[in-house]
């Protein structure tokens, strides 16, 4: 008996592996097959990789034998879901920022621009089509400066912003050359000047946030200095400002400083940013100001560039008064001086504040009675709560020099030292122990990836999100300057994006029942890891596949990591979704139950006649 169950291990134990070697193979055709610049023509990568494989013969196989997951016959032999296209209306939907819903909210606090989902009866569950003529963007670094016109058909901005150096039309494409409102000498011009006040050179400063970005031209060329920001902007009557920065290969979202929190962990940001961004800093008893100072990390700088600095100046060029001007900078500074912000510099219409690094060294604070301190005590509490006239408490320090929540070491440095919340105990179910070996795992992980997908750091994906992102070590592993990753953190997992910010990265909390705050076609790969798991029996998968395909640009690849059981049920669900699919076995052998489901989304487009032919 037991040579027969050693029989019966090794068959299961050959099929499997055969059906690994030809799971690659077939990946690697699907990956050549598929994607395509954009214009329908392989490029020489992905054509020599299709002459080296033969997957015209497929054997006849099956999961039963090595695994016992309850259902998996059924979940083999059912038909996979078809999903068919939206219509062509829906080619920019951005189900919880469409336009006809936000105009019945409340425009106070610009409400209105905020976050509100689509209801379950009115979700579309259908595929979000590309607009006709689709194609690739740029490689980085020429996508910066050019976007294919195709891609973000409006010209609004070309005409509204004609005098201000932010978009150009030329011919088939949009050229941006750098500029914006407050910087129509160009943004490095702009930021060279931040630099002579702000440590951005060194690697103090790394993570940013651009409140109201517009194209988020000050982020696109902060790259080059290696700062990372996250800009955002609200889906309003400037189409496409965020989509444009997405598409130029910018981190960005759409958001918007209203009447909720910020989906961002508190002490995130090593410097904030408004240029000219029309947020009202001096109104509701300071509220924006005080959310700002909730995510910027202590030591941390703020920069306002255009009103009402230097009004005096200007206040003729901006049509307004000199009494309204002169009354908003007294708030601003009235309420950077509660919040124990130091005010740098001031120079033409430029001012920089620095936040303290604590509270001891603010001692004015303890006894101001128009500081409220804010009562919750879990300050990364966010999602969909509302933002209050209060000042978000700071970790306690046992010395007046002390940084409160731990010092950072510079970038790149910081990438892979310990974070500071993991060396305190500050994160629950972590230890530094647990947090080297997540790190240590994640090398692993990206090594096997770029086994199967070679296209994973050669320039071909720029944006790139990991939907689950944990401690942010699949973004650390593969950090390059051809590419970032949006760690997005589920609200519903371990609160860890504090740790992802520490590292030197950026993300955001999300719950994945409810759309992504972008345009579609705005990601290259996508990486999720126990997504399908973690969500189970809180949505539909449906849900969740169907806004991965909205956000995944066509010929973009996809790389699940989860329980065998589960994958079966995605994988027959993501060939109804114009996906090509492949199955492959954990990196540690066929035994391991996690399994890894790779895909590419065909390339289609809308318009009818719309899909690539079968392989």
């Amino acid at each position: 008996m037991a040579m027969k169950g050693n029989s019966a291990d090794n068959r299961t134990r050959s099929s499997v592996s055969i059906f690994i070697v030809i799971g690659m193979c077939c990946f690697f055709y699907i990956l050549g097959a598929w994607q395509k610049s954009g214009f329908g023509k392989g490029d020489s990568i992905a054509v020599e990789i299709t002459k080296q494989t033969d997957c015209t013969i497929l054997p006849n196989l099956s999961f039963e034998t090595h695994h016992s997951g309850s259902g998996t016959t059924e979940d083999l032999n059912s038909p996979s879901v078809s999903f068919e296209p939206c219509d062509d209306r829906y080619t920019d939907y951005t189900p919880c920022q469409d336009q006809n819903r936000a105009m019945t909210f409340p425009r106070e606090n610009m409400n209105y621009r905020e976050r509100h989902c689509p209801p379950d009866e009115e979700k579309l569950y259908c595929l979000i089509p590309a607009p006709k003529g689709y194609v690739a963007p740029f490689p980085w670094p020429k996508s910066r400066d050019f976007v294919p016109y195709a891609n973000v058909p409006y010209k609004s901005l070309t005409v509204e912003k004609a005098v201000q150096n932010w978009v150009q039309y030329e011919g088939n494409v949009f050229r941006f050359p750098g500029g914006g409102t407050q910087f129509p000498q160009g943004a490095d011009a702009y930021i060279d000047q931040l630099a002579s006040v702000i440590p951005i050179a060194n690697g103090t400063v790394r993570t940013a946030l651009d409140t109201g970005c517009g194209v988020a031209s000050w982020g696109a060329y902060l790259l080059k200095r290696n700062v990372l920001a996250m800009s955002f902007a609200p889906r309003d009557s400037h189409e496409a400002q965020v989509q444009f920065a997405l598409e130029r290969g910018v981190p960005a979202v759409i958001g918007v400083l209203g009447t909720i929190k910020l989906p961002y962990p508190s002490r995130a940001f090593d410097m904030a940013h408004c240029s000219r961004c029309l947020i009202p800093w001096g109104s509701n008893d300071g509220m924006n100001m005080m959310e700002v100072d909730r995510v910027l990390r202590p030591g941390g700088y703020w920069v306002l560039s255009g009103p009402p600095i230097n009004w005096k100046t200007n206040y003729k060029s901006w049509q307004r008064t000199k009494e309204d001007l002169e009354e908003e900078q007294r708030k601003i500074e009235e309420m950077a001086e509660l919040l124990c912000w130091e005010k740098i510099s001031e120079k033409d219409e430029i001012a920089v504040w620095r936040k303290r690094i604590n509270t001891d060294s603010c001692p004015a604070r303890q006894d101001e009675p128009r500081v409220r301190i804010c009562e919750s005590s879990y300050a990364d509490d966010i999602w969909y709560k509302k933002m209050e006239a209060c000042v978000t408490p700071l970790p306690d320090v046992t010395d007046p020099k002390e940084v409160a929540g731990g010092e950072l070491k510079t970038f790149p440095e910081r990438l892979n030292a310990i974070p500071p919340s993991i060396a305190s105990g500050s994160v629950p179910g972590y230890s530094i122990d647990s947090y080297q070996k997540d790190d240590k795992l994640w090398n692993k992980h990206v090594k096997a990836y770029k086994r199967i997908n070679k296209y994973i750091d050669n320039g071909r994906y720029r944006n790139i999100m990991d939907m689950n992102a944990g401690l942010g070590s699949f973004a650390a592993a593969i950090e390059s300057s051809k590419l970032w990753v949006m760690n997005v953190v589920p609200t519903i997992a371990q609160r860890t994006l504090g740790v992802v910010y520490e590292r030197g990265l950026i993300g955001i909390y999300h719950n994945w029942c409810e759309a992504f705050s972008t345009y579609p076609r705005t990601y290259d790969l996508i990486h999720a890891n126990g997504l399908f798991t973690l969500y189970k029996d809180k949505c539909k998968m449906e849900d969740i596949l169907l806004e991965m395909d909205r956000i995944l640009r066509p010929e973009g690849a996809v790389i699940l990591r989860d329980h065998i059981d589960v994958l079966i049920k995605v994988k027959r669900m993501a060939g109804g979704m114009r996906w090509n699919t492949k199955m492959v076995d954990h990196e540690d052998g066929p035994l391991v139950p996690e399994k890894i489901l790779f895909a590419v989304k065909r390339y289609w487009v809308g318009g009818g006649n719309n899909e690539t032919a079968e392989v």
